[in-house]
């Protein structure tokens, strides 16, 4: 019986050691070393400084930058502990007043844009926490962003196109545009 309890605390122990301590150091040093941008959260920058990650939407309502995506975390926008979609349906009222009030801003930060908006504008992703919008978000802020800046809506448009990266491998999901660098960019200018 002795033998067997000491057998099984030896087990516990090697492989407490093999996957508590040893995987992890292997895995975190071969993500170090192959993938370090990556690995440490894709990080923005700014005069050495982290500002944002490309892969977490901030919240941007100033009409001098563009709009990224709703976030669905609350009471804090964009909180990567709390990632998580809206879960309203589409015949749930309360995502029927959300994306009223939300059309309303766009409308209330540019009264002369009459077009159709886009739906990335209005709806929360998934996680709540998409930090891109479609070529077509984009281009319904250029005007606005342009003559508030006092910009030419080519300069703007052609800063969006700068932001835009296509489809991965050519043909897996969508072009999109990471606002936080179109943003920033915007800025630099």
């Amino acid at each position: 019986m002795i033998r067997l309890i000491r057998n099984a605390v030896m087990m516990l122990l090697l492989m407490t050691a093999i996957t508590g301590v040893f995987y992890p150091l292997v895995a975190t040093g071969l993500a170090q070393a192959l993938f370090p941008s990556q690995a440490n959260g894709s990080l923005i920058e700014k005069d050495g400084k982290p500002v944002g990650s490309t892969l977490i939407g901030q919240s941007f309502t100033d009409p001098t930058y563009f709009w990224g995506r709703p976030s669905a975390t609350m009471p804090q926008p964009n909180n990567a502990a709390a990632s998580t979609g809206s879960n309203l349906g589409p015949t749930n009222p309360a995502l029927t007043d959300a994306v009223k009030q939300r059309i309303d801003a766009l409308h209330a930060a540019d009264p002369d844009n009459r077009a159709p908006v886009p739906v990335d504008l209005v709806t929360a992703s998934g996680s709540g926490l998409d930090p891109e919008i479609s070529p077509a978000a984009a281009a319904y802020q250029v005007a606005r962003v342009a003559r508030i800046r006092g910009l030419s809506e080519s300069q703007v448009q052609a800063m969006v196109s700068m932001a835009t990266t296509g489809r991965q491998l050519g043909v897996l999901g969508e072009p999109r545009v990471n606002v936080l660098k179109l943003n920033m960019a915007l800025d630099a200018r």
